[in-house]
């Protein structure tokens, strides 16, 4: 080994003995001030438990809030027909969450799959919906058959939906409603959304032909 990689290397040693004799007079110095300011410790320990407790409060606070939104919740076909398209995606969960479903959320957004509000009935089935808003409800477009396509398929392939369903305030053209029947598919049209929407029922007692339960009904 030549002097000069010698004498690097010599350095290199010494500035990382330095380093690491640096390293442990903090240590010490930090061990020192611990010992002599113990209560410091204590006081930052006791201010987060509370700023943990605060969250879970607020987090509770929050969920408590959220049921008590939706108990004895009602649309008129007025305010849904005022709505956005994205309030009525709302509206659509909260009336879901109202029946008795704990994890309804809203997912409709770009890039959504085909569905809009996803949940599950107190019976374990996972319903897959595709809300489509219309401003000036019968009088505007019908849902056609190429929206439930889009709907069957990614209802059950993708979400693993066990009812997937259709929500408009508007109109279902007839060709929709034959391609909805033959794929197993549920519609709730502007009628339908009325009855819902107004009344106590929740929609799994509403539809028709909804597929069986998941698990067994608790006996009460």
């Amino acid at each position: 080994m030549s002097p000069r990689r010698r004498r690097k290397n010599n350095d290199e040693l010494l500035i990382t003995f330095g380093v690491l004799v640096l390293v442990v007079l903090m240590l010490v110095k930090v061990g020192q001030w611990i010992s002599e300011h113990w209560w410091v410790l204590v006081v930052l320990g006791l201010l987060a438990v509370l700023a943990l407790a605060a969250w879970i409060y607020r987090q509770i606070d929050r969920m408590r809030s959220a049921r008590l939104r939706v108990q004895g919740l009602t649309y008129s076909l007025g305010q849904i027909d005022a709505m956005h398209h994205g309030a009525f995606e709302n509206a659509i969960r909260d009336l879901l969450a109202r029946d008795g479903s704990h994890d309804a959320l809203r997912c409709g957004g770009r890039g959504d799959l085909g569905a809009d509000v996803k949940g599950r009935d107190p019976l374990g089935r996972l319903w897959v919906i595709q809300c489509k808003h219309r401003r000036a409800g019968l009088a505007g477009s019908a849902v056609g058959t190429p929206d439930l396509q889009t709907l069957n398929g990614t209802g059950r392939p993708v979400h693993g939906g066990d009812v997937v369903v259709m929500v408009t305030n508007g109109r279902i053209s007839q060709p929709a409603r034959d391609f909805a029947r033959s794929q197993r598919l549920h519609l709730v049209d502007r009628h339908l959304l009325d009855q819902w929407a107004r009344g106590t029922r929740p929609l799994w007692e509403i539809l028709p032909a909804v597929p069986p339960p998941r698990k067994s009904p608790r006996l009460r």
